[in-house]
Order: C-alpha cells, then sequence, then structure tokens
C-alpha cells in the first residue's frame, strides 16, 4: 500500500516537474500557454481531453454572449395573454426546461417559467393566468457584449440557468443558458431531446449563420441553395479542414463558395461552430 502511495506522489512529482519545465520559457500570451501546452500533450505529459478542456476553458475568456446565444428568431417563447391550452402544446413539443414569458410585446420578458413548476398547476386544476404569474422566476438580462467567463461566474453565483440578452437599444436580442456556456469548455452536451438533424444551422441575422461543422454538405446546399463540392468529405467541417489545409483557430476565416466561413469554437482535435456569411 505504502509503495503504491510513494509511487503515485513520484508520478505527480515527475508530472509537476515536467509541466513546470515546459514553461520554462516564461510565455507572454495566451497562444503562448496553448503552444506550450500543445507540446506537453504531445509529450504525453498531459492527455488530450485535458488539454481540450484548458483550450475550451481559455477560449470561453475570449468569447462574447452574441456568439453562442438562440436568436430571438429561434427562441421559444410563453404569451402569457395567451390561454395555457395553447401554449402548453410547444412547451410540451420543444421539451425545453425554461422559457421566457412576454406579456403581448416581445421585448417585455416579465419572467422566466420552468416546465416543472406547471405541474403543480395541472394536477390542482389552476393552470390560469393569475397562477402562472404567480410561479414565475425573476428573468436575468444580459448585454450582447457580455463575455462568457463573466456570465458563467454570474450563473453560479445567482443559481440562474438562463439569462436574456439584449441588445444596445435594450430590445431581446436572444437567450443564452449556462448549457450553451459549458458547451464551449466540453463540447456538445446532447440529452435524450436533442435531435441529431435540427439546429445544425441557426439564422443570426442578416446573410450572416451559425454553422455546427458536423452540418452535412448535402444539407448545407439545401439549406443555401449553394453546391459545395460533397464527393471527399461529409460535414461542413470537413470542407474547412481542406481549405485550410490544417486544423484552424477560434478566429480564422477561409473565403470561398460565395461565403465567408469564420470559426467561432474549435479545440485541439476539432471544428465545432463555424459562422457563415455569404459574401
Amino acid at each position: 500500500m505504502s509503495d503504491d502511495h510513494s509511487n503515485s506522489s513520484q508520478n505527480r512529482q515527475s508530472w509537476l516537474e515536467k509541466l513546470s519545465q515546459a514553461f520554462a520559457g516564461d510565455p507572454e500570451t495566451k497562444e503562448d500557454i496553448l503552444e506550450i501546452l500543445r507540446a506537453a500533450q504531445r509529450r504525453d505529459i498531459i492527455d488530450e481531453d485535458a488539454l481540450s478542456l484548458i483550450e475550451g476553458a481559455m477560449q470561453v475568456t475570449d468569447m462574447q454572449v452574441r456568439e453562442i446565444m438562440v436568436p430571438r428568431a429561434q427562441m421559444v417563447i410563453v404569451n402569457i395573454s395567451e390561454p395555457p391550452a395553447d401554449f402548453l402544446a410547444k412547451i410540451f413539443e420543444s421539451a425545453h426546461s425554461r422559457f421566457p414569458v412576454i406579456d403581448d410585446d416581445p421585448d417585455d420578458v416579465i419572467g422566466i417559467l420552468l416546465a416543472k413548476d406547471l405541474l403543480g398547476l395541472m394536477l390542482h386544476g389552476n393552470l390560469n393566468k393569475d397562477k402562472i404569474l404567480d410561479i414565475l422566476r425573476p428573468a436575468t438580462f444580459v448585454p450582447e457584449s457580455k463575455r462568457l467567463n463573466h456570465l458563467l461566474k454570474e450563473f453560479r453565483s445567482t443559481r440562474n440557468h438562463m439569462a436574456i440578452v439584449v441588445d444596445e437599444y435594450g430590445g431581446v436580442a436572444g437567450l443564452v443558458t449556462i448549457e450553451d456556456v459549458l458547451e464551449q469548455i466540453v463540447g456538445e452536451i446532447e440529452d435524450e431531446h436533442d435531435i441529431d438533424d435540427e439546429g445544425l444551422i441557426k439564422p443570426r441575422g442578416a446573410e450572416e449563420y451559425a454553422v455546427k461543422a458536423l452540418t452535412p454538405i448535402v444539407e448545407f446546399n439545401e439549406f443555401f441553395k449553394s453546391d459545395m463540392e460533397d464527393t471527399e468529405f461529409d460535414t461542413n467541417g470537413g470542407l474547412e479542414l481542406k481549405r485550410f489545409g490544417r486544423l484552424p483557430k477560434r478566429g480564422e476565416a477561409v473565403d470561398f463558395g460565395g461565403f465567408r466561413f469564420k470559426v467561432l469554437n474549435a479545440d485541439n482535435r476539432q471544428v465545432r461552430l463555424l459562422q457563415v456569411t455569404r459574401i
């Protein structure tokens, strides 16, 4: 038992010594640190999963809410002025757990409705406007420019899981959840309600779209009425790798086929999310 503990301590010390040596070059930028960590991974000082998490965590400090939010057009909203029977079907079909609630004006979010809070009202036959207003949770509002690391800290301190994103004029621009932020660090988080072929392409503005790298080229062509070649690769991410000739980093962009493809999210192994703009 003592030998095992001794070996474990020696291995831990060896790992720390190697990592300390790797940082002996006194890095000056985040990119310097990442290059050192990638070199450490190639030397088996840290594994690929650890490197991916570190890269994701560092990437979050540079990203803003506008880059990952669900745009307003894609939000599932409850209008409290509608009869409950009208929005219940929408709630069940979406399979989401939280819903922004408005009172006719789309820019006036009066609270957040949790699907689980509806169960008690339904059980006792109290599903009416006044009772629903009583169970609404306060809505949190954040600007589009808010940094993701600051938002994650806010989510943790307030124990909120959703925030309404507002533009510079105070209008609703979209929403963001804690899951959206965590996915930038650990990768896609799928649950039993996720459907692989839905939500691959999301409009973000005039001629601008967020496109998952796993989007099949066939679906990309159907959506954009384009004719991207699909003989060598199956996914949009594969095309980007071919054009770059390497694994691109976040923020890098390439133009081809009448579009500009900018990398919004990537780690040391794959591209995850792209911003696609017609040019």
